[in-house]
């Protein structure tokens, strides 16, 4: 995982728009981690516009907001949606 400020293009790395308090937050970036996943994690709480970023995203104001690569993203997700989506874009066998 990579701390970033919020990336201006569309990255070609997945990206984790979330916040500490968040328990879907942590439940989703425990997940990343223990799968060994490398992505950017934008904290909502200090990287200034990483919230109208992820709404822009997503539409929504709920978090997580998860970017990938093929320009999808994730709102929210369960564990079992996350594990699907890093399994069907090859990152995760």
């Amino acid at each position: 995982m990579t701390d970033t400020a919020a990336p201006t293009v569309q990255s070609q790395r997945i990206t984790m728009f979330g916040a500490e308090w968040c328990g879907d937050c942590r439940r989703s970036k425990k997940l990343l981690d223990t799968l060994g996943v490398d992505y950017d994690y934008v904290d909502l709480e200090s990287v200034e516009g990483g919230a109208d970023r992820a709404k822009a995203i997503s539409g929504l104001t709920k978090i997580p907001v998860i970017a990938f690569p093929d320009s999808s993203h994730v709102v929210e997700p369960t564990d079992a949606a996350l594990h699907a989506k890093l399994t069907a874009l090859g990152v995760i066998s």
